[in-house]
């Protein structure tokens, strides 16, 4: 089995890093399946919006609600999550690695890309996933200690990327 992992402290550098990565892995001619998020400002808002790309070429997908400024809670738009689920579902088969941009509370939960982590793993399709300080408690249990921790370090994270699909590191 082949799950590694990144947690970056701060807000949205998981998010920032892995797109990054994202964007040279396609360019390193790796086939993705997965999905990478933006988190755009909106002029009058206090929280930023949150968009999924699903790989390798879209959809974009607004997965939060506009709640306005008040609103406490979780912002997700579930229903969004799951039609990114299935968009990526439909790319696994031809994918060469999965890259989830985040092992969020969904997640926690079995919903979410829980079932297509443990799909990819099955099929031997090597697992990158975002995984912020909240919930590293919960990916570890998913993982069962097989997962390997990497550092927010670009060249390591493609270095373990490309070792994964079985090609030699540039």
């Amino acid at each position: 089995m082949q799950l590694a992992y990144v947690s970056i402290p701060g807000r949205g550098a998981n998010d920032l890093f892995l797109a990054g990565v994202a964007a040279r892995l396609l360019d390193g001619g790796i086939r993705l399946a997965g999905t990478v998020q933006t988190n755009p400002r909106r002029e009058g808002r206090i929280k930023c919006d949150m968009d999924l790309r699903v790989l390798p070429d879209g959809p974009v997908l607004r997965i939060s609600e506009d709640r306005g400024n008040g609103a406490r809670g979780c912002r997700l738009d579930a229903g969004v999550l799951e039609a990114a689920v299935s968009g990526v579902a439909a790319a696994l088969p031809g994918a060469d690695l999965l890259l989830v941009n985040k092992f969020g509370k969904q997640e926690s939960e079995g919903r979410g890309f829980a079932s297509l982590i443990a799909e990819a793993l099955s099929r031997g399709i090597p697992v990158l996933c975002g995984v912020n300080g909240l919930n590293l408690p919960a990916f570890q249990g998913f993982a069962e200690g097989l997962a390997t921790a990497l550092p927010g370090d670009e060249a390591a994270v493609l270095d373990w990327c490309q070792r994964a699909c079985g090609l030699q590191p540039a």
